[in-house]
């Protein structure tokens, strides 16, 4: 049972980071605050985005759970397209300019609660788009929920929560680390830095996905 719930809290925590490592307008407006303002300011940001992430994982776990069985005979298939997918995702971000961005916007002069209420709204409002990439995420790491009997167990529901808080944690520590890694270069960095973030990011996603189609073609064999 202990086992159980901790290999989903891990589970949860890397669909979590893998979800967060995205230098989209998201990320440049929490590192335009953190640049702006200070660390505090683009990490309540973050947490910002992190709660919201986290209320669409819980939607997409739902979603998931309801899809097990057809998701399980597909499996294979799904997870070829899945890390596809994320190859694309990564591909892009590494050709991604956000500079004009960055300059684009201007942090203005708010709260910690409009830091943070701000962002968990601009992230809400890409409910569309987030849900069925998280769902892909949730495929790509193995994640899903015991049928039969145990679905309805205690320990069945210990390992989703452990999944969800997994979620949350590996969210934060996205943004907790990245808030600090900026704050640490804060009076050093310029705009042009967040092109080697940009090209980091996109080959860690691109290889996570290449290693998802790799590893699914040696199932296979």
């Amino acid at each position: 049972m202990v086992v159980s719930i901790i290999d989903s809290l891990l589970r949860g925590v890397m669909v979590g980071l893998a979800s967060s490592i995205t230098v989209g307008p998201v990320a440049v407006l929490c590192i335009q605050r953190t640049l702006s303002k200070n660390r505090r300011s683009g990490f309540i940001s973050g947490l910002g985005v992190a709660c919201a992430d986290t209320l669409m994982a819980i939607i997409a776990y739902f979603f998931y759970a309801i899809l097990q069985s057809q998701i399980e005979r597909y499996s294979q298939m799904l997870t070829l397209v899945g890390g596809i997918l994320v190859v694309v995702v990564g591909v892009t971000i590494f050709f991604k300019n956000p500079v004009p961005q960055i300059r684009k916007n201007r942090a203005g002069n708010f709260s910690m609660w409009k830091d943070f209420s701000s962002m968990f709204g601009f992230t809400i409002a890409n409910f569309v788009v987030i849900v069925p990439y998280l769902l892909v995420f949730f495929a790509m790491f193995g994640i899903g929920m015991a049928g039969g009997e145990e679905a309805n167990s205690s320990v069945s529901l210990l390992s989703s929560v452990a999944i969800i808080a997994g979620f949350l944690c590996g969210a934060v520590l996205w943004w907790f680390a990245l808030t600090a890694l900026i704050n640490l270069f804060r009076l050093r960095f310029r705009p042009r830095h967040m092109l080697t973030i940009n090209r980091i990011a996109g080959i860690v996603i691109g290889l996570l996905g290449a290693y998802t189609i790799i590893s699914t073609f040696v199932e296979v064999m």
